[in-house]
């Protein structure tokens, strides 16, 4: 045996192949190969997605940032009740936003550094869509805009079917059939089908549409770093609050005067700069660090928080069909998100 051993590893040396067990124990070289083992379990490894260091922390932000998401409405229409009619509330947030932004941007010119002009496509789908569903809340219901924008795996579908080329399966039914379930029960029992009757629910509906086209293109397009996402998002969906203002102007009033304006200014401060902009930044960075499934299911988060918010604060009819509506909606994003098509997708943590 020894001797054989011996042999085994001169052979080894002689010919430069793997080391199997058919050299060490002939009779059982049909079972088992060390060369093989190797392969399985090197690809093995390779899909096993490498946790951040600090995973727990960027999924607490992460929660925190897209609950906050759900309070949302709450100072839009505050705003609106102040006097900011016609989307200005809105329109004013990016503003300052972007005066934030533009400098940085134009630093990173200067030193040759991209601002993401390349990523155009993914920062005109997601920015209208964020905007869309920002002024939702302004023209309908807080839990109609949250059911038509959380419709996702229904249009998550059509676009990897007809977009990406998937061929969906069976878990994607179910998803489907729940989410569309809910939307019926929350806003389509009396009327028949969850069909959109408000300006909006169509604002909810299609932006919902154009954010996951958006995290479809940028899934595609992997864009590098934060800020040249961050920055062409930002463009673009001040671009869509200006497109967006002749469409709120004939439904909640136009343009309002300085005064108001000046009057708002802490408020829209405020959010802009504590709220606005730090969440979308963690949702921006978020994902390719903590892997787009977990990431999936912390952002409905908002969903939740939305819906409960709403029904402590508000008059809007808020009853068993809407938290059973709702509730399957969430359903429906969580098995979406638990397919074998989502776990098996490995996502690399990238550096902090």
């Amino acid at each position: 045996m020894a001797s054989l051993f011996a042999d085994s590893l001169l052979n080894f040396g002689a010919n430069g192949r793997k080391l199997s067990i058919i050299d060490l124990t002939p009779k059982f070289s049909h079972a088992y190969r060390w060369s093989q083992t190797d392969r399985i379990w090197s690809q093995h490894l390779m899909e096993l997605p490498l946790r951040h260091p600090r995973f727990i922390l960027i999924c607490a932000m992460v929660s925190v940032a897209a609950g906050s998401w759900g309070l949302y409405w709450l100072p839009q229409r505050l705003l609106l009740d102040a006097g900011l009619t016609g989307g200005w509330g809105t329109i004013a947030q990016y503003v300052i936003c972007l005066m934030v932004l533009g400098p940085i941007a134009l630093w990173r010119v200067a030193c040759g550094q991209p601002i993401g002009l390349k990523h155009w496509v993914c920062g005109l789908l997601l920015g209208s869509g964020v905007i869309l569903y920002a002024n939702s809340f302004l023209v309908t219901d807080v839990i109609r805009a949250l059911v038509f924008f959380y419709l996702s795996p229904v249009w998550a579908t059509l676009i990897e079917v007809v977009f990406l080329g998937r061929r969906p399966g069976w878990h994607r039914a179910v998803s489907i059939a729940l989410g569309l379930t809910g939307a019926w029960i929350a806003i389509g029992l009396d009327i028949g089908l969850p069909v959109p009757t408000q300006l909006g629910d169509w604002f909810g509906l299609i932006g919902g549409m154009l954010v996951a086209a958006g995290a479809a293109r940028t899934e595609i397009e992997q864009p590098d770093g934060v800020f040249p996402l961050l920055f062409v998002v930002f463009v673009f969906a001040f671009a869509a609050t200006l497109w967006q203002y002749p469409i709120l102007a004939n439904s909640i009033g136009s343009r309002p005067s300085l005064p108001v304006v000046l009057a708002s200014l802490p408020l829209l401060l405020g959010l802009s700069l504590f709220f606005v902009l730090p969440t979308t930044a963690v949702i921006i960075w978020a994902p390719a660090r903590i892997g787009t499934g977990v990431f999936g299911i912390l952002i409905l988060s908002e969903l939740v928080v939305g819906v409960i918010s709403a029904g402590l604060l508000t008059d809007e009819p808020f009853g068993w069909r809407e938290v059973t509506g709702t509730s399957l909606i969430l359903i429906a994003g969580i098995a979406e998100l638990l397919t074998p098509a989502h776990r098996a997708d490995p996502v690399r943590a990238k550096a902090s």
